[in-house]
């Protein structure tokens, strides 16, 4: 028998935790049928192993508690309504400065009223732990309460997806692309469409084109903040960048020790020439506490501030040294949620407060300009 309009206007209700928008919009909740044994629920999903398919089965039961959850998977009008929605739900308003992508409105995070902050996490040279920097501040600004996703944009040593842990790759859906969701935080990388081993061996306009399509073509919404791991160095994947979102605020991770401290500020001023603002310095590896308490300063001391103080901006935070941020690293045990007691993970819900309390970066607008 059918149910009355309350239960399923209810049931319709329930949000998806992977596209944050209720069951009913997305076509998700099929037939809800009363029957012998009690409420029975359809779920409609775009793929049998959908990631999110045990927490929407307790999430449907909380509402109607004893229901017999079914599932069943998209047909091809299906899926493709599901798309059209989604491209609609992404899409920036019409109207003066918006242009379009591939005939697709471009993201209204992309847009310069958005709420969104684009957070570029960059760095000299490699090996500074500019990846374990992202990935711990991506969670630690989640765990306060933030949207959050997070590209890894370092298509030649790409290292989020198995830092992170995730479980499950991104879900393609016609054209677009639905990041995985860990931790509270979306993830989208390279490293999920090729092999670990695989070398990624492009030229620049590839590298632009894969770049340009995992940020106006996945399905980001508009969280609050979109933290970019960014590629070592000044190369093509940071002019890249620069072109596919303007609006990028700057952040250079750098060690205490006065080499790496050096080439770090090569970093920011490339950027300044790109006319990207510059916010702050996170020194990571800043020092090792020892058993006794005592702060070893193993990489020396100051690199960070020294840095901060030539470019004239803010040493944001410091990192302290960790086996257990490296071993999370390996792992898939980010530090912050394994961890969330210890100094280092304490060091990043720190470092989180502070750019949150920053604000956006102040957008100089041509129109405002007085001649």
């Amino acid at each position: 028998m059918p149910v009355s309009a309350a239960i399923r206007d209810a049931l319709a209700q329930v949000v998806e935790p992977q596209l944050v928008r209720p069951l009913g919009d997305l076509g998700f909740l099929g037939a809800v049928d009363e029957g012998p044994s009690g409420l029975r629920v359809e779920l409609v999903l775009p793929i049998l192993a959908w990631p999110t398919l045990n927490d929407l089965t307790a999430r449907l039961q909380a509402v109607s508690p004893g229901a017999e959850v079914i599932t069943r998977t998209m047909n091809d009008e299906e899926r493709l309504a599901l798309r059209h929605f989604l491209r609609g739900a992404m899409a920036a308003p019409a109207g003066p400065g918006h242009h379009d992508h591939g005939g697709d409105p471009a993201p209204k995070f992309l847009d310069k009223l958005s709420k969104t902050r684009v957070l570029g996490i960059s760095s000299g040279k490699g090996g500074v732990g500019k990846s374990s920097v992202t990935v711990n501040l991506a969670i630690a600004l989640a765990a306060l309460g933030y949207d959050v996703g997070v590209l890894d944009a370092d298509v030649y040593g790409f290292s989020l997806p198995k830092m992170l842990g995730a479980s499950h790759d991104p879900i393609i859906l016609g054209d677009t692309v639905i990041p995985t969701l860990v931790h509270g935080v979306r993830c989208l990388s390279m490293g999920y469409f090729v092999p670990d081993e695989q070398p990624v061996i492009w030229r620049g306009p590839m590298l632009h084109k894969a770049i340009e399509q995992l940020v106006t073509e996945a399905w980001w919404d508009e969280p609050d903040f979109l933290l970019i791991d960014m590629p070592p160095g000044t190369g093509d994947v940071a002019l890249t960048l620069s072109e596919v979102l303007p609006r990028i605020e700057m952040y250079v991770v750098t060690t205490p020790q006065a080499a790496a401290q050096r080439v770090a500020q090569r970093s920011a001023y490339a950027a300044r020439k790109l006319k990207l603002a510059v916010r702050g310095v996170i020194e990571n590896m800043s020092w090792f506490t020892g058993d006794d308490g005592k702060r070893y300063e193993i990489f020396g001391a100051g690199g960070g501030e020294r840095l901060a103080s030539e470019l004239g901006i803010t040493l944001l935070g410091q990192i302290p040294l960790d086996t257990h941020l490296r071993e999370g690293g390996d792992e898939g045990l980010p530090v912050v949620v394994e961890r969330p007691d210890s100094e280092v993970a304490r060091a990043f819900v720190a470092l989180a407060e502070r750019v949150v309390a920053q604000g956006r970066a102040r957008v100089y607008r041509q129109e405002l300009k007085l001649v």
